[in-house]
């Protein structure tokens, strides 16, 4: 055999692979496919994804709750999580076999399979399913709802020998084999990473990829906007100081109020549809503010705090009723009977620009808070700007002779223990206004 007959190194080299290829090959085809490994930390982060979800769920009905009436969130609060759980086990477990926080981390439940058993859309038993949606669901608001009863009824402080203690003792005995127990699965799910909860140990349910092919990919799409958000709120803090909301608010229920049909509507139209303007009846008459008929003896300040007392407190109808008292039975100042003392009396009488009577703090308080906005406190009988205040100063001189009676006796229309009879008062001159400008 000549040497340009032998096989070049090259192809001598090719035959000897492909022999090891093909065992290879069969090696593979011929033997069972790998379990794919499921992660630890996948597991874990599904389980505080779907807490994380059930407290975004929870918080917002909350605080609506707690809006509406406070007492609300503390009675219903174990009640409103057991439906949101109830809803997100229906959604996510009984009918896809993974809950959210699992889908997030290509999770899912498998079982073992069991002869006689009907499985569910998801494919576990629906049995399996109740099992488990009681064990994590039920048995847990059961258990804090028995919790919350035994403190609100002092059972710890019960006698040794009442059921009661008995019942308390045999509650925190189980409290600590679960957690115990809870304890010793932990550890074996850190050594084997099959079951990650009591109940999934107990049902056998464990936790697989939903995918053949699994890739952690770390995704920072919710990191940015925890970042966009974060900064938002610290804008909004740094802003908010900044702005006068009472003058804000102040300004639109003014711009309000002023807005009427007869300013929407075009001049032309106003005539055509027989629409008479109510600019000259107002320029004809004194305008009338909210508390304009509230007994002159009585404090529109005073009212107004009080008004905004109930409001604070949730009281709505006793709100809408001091307002409807205030309207229709104090249109004079005759409205108290005679001997009753007023709600509102008026203690250090002052008067203002506009003739009208408040109290000394009262007034001074509204009119320092309006100069420090930049604006003019408005009196609230007859929406007038409030330019100065003066003491209010009663006089009495009669003639010698006319009565023979020494002391006289006068008896105020203000009904305040405060308000003095002299001759000689100190006025005081509001200059908070001209400070200011």
């Amino acid at each position: 055999m000549s040497a340009s007959d032998l096989p070049s190194p090259w192809q001598q080299a090719w035959v000897d692979a492909h022999a090891k290829f093909q065992i290879a090959r069969d090696a593979l085809t011929t033997g069972d496919a790998p379990t794919p490994r499921v992660l630890r930390v996948g597991q874990l982060d599904a389980e505080l994804l779907d807490a994380e979800l059930l407290h975004m769920l929870q918080d917002p009905l909350n605080k609506a709750l707690a809006l509406f009436n406070s007492s609300l969130k503390a009675r219903f609060e174990p009640e409103l999580a057991l439906i949101i759980q109830l809803t997100l086990y229906k959604l996510s477990i009984w009918s896809d076999g993974a809950s959210y926080g699992a889908k997030l981390q290509n999770l899912r439940y498998r079982v073992p399979p069991t002869p006689g058993t009907y499985p569910s859309s998801s494919g576990l038993p629906y049995r399996t399913l109740l099992v488990h949606g009681a064990l994590t669901v039920l048995i847990p608001y059961l258990h804090t709802r028995l919790r919350s009863h035994a403190l609100s009824r002092a059972w710890p402080d019960a006698p040794l020998r009442d059921r009661r203690r008995r019942i308390w003792d045999n509650l925190i005995r189980m409290e600590s084999i679960h957690s115990l127990l809870g304890l010793m699965n932990f550890i074996l799910f850190l050594n084997d990473g099959r079951y990650r909860t009591l109940a999934d140990r107990l049902l056998q349910m464990e936790l697989v990829p939903s995918q053949r092919l699994t890739r952690r990919n770390v995704s920072y799409e919710f990191m940015n906007r925890q970042m966009v958000w974060h900064a938002f709120t610290e804008f909004l803090l740094f802003l908010l100081p900044l702005i006068n909301v009472r003058a804000f608010r102040r300004r639109v229920m003014r711009l309000a109020s002023q807005i009427t049909l007869s300013s929407l509507v075009p001049a032309p139209a106003r005539s055509a549809l027989g629409i008479t303007s109510d600019d000259r009846n107002k320029a004809g008459r004194k305008p009338l503010a909210k508390y304009h008929a509230l007994s002159p003896d009585q404090c529109a300040i005073c009212a107004e705090n009080a008004s905004f007392s109930l409001a604070a407190a949730g009281s709505a109808g006793s709100l809408i009723s001091v307002n409807a008292d205030i309207n229709t039975t104090s249109t004079s100042t005759e409205s108290t009977d005679e001997g009753s003392a007023p709600m509102y009396p008026i203690h250090t009488p002052y008067i203002t620009s506009c003739s009208h009577v408040y109290c000394y703090f009262c007034l001074a308080e509204r009119m320092i808070r309006a100069a420090d906005a930049g604006e003019v406190w408005e009196c609230l009988r007859c929406t007038e700007p409030v330019r100065s205040v003066d003491r209010l100063t009663v006089e009495m001189e009669m003639e010698e002779g006319e009565s023979g009676i020494d002391d006289y006796e006068f008896s105020s229309d203000f009904g305040s223990t405060d308000m003095s009879v002299s001759g000689s008062m100190g006025s005081y001159s509001e200059s908070v206004m001209s400070d200011h400008a």
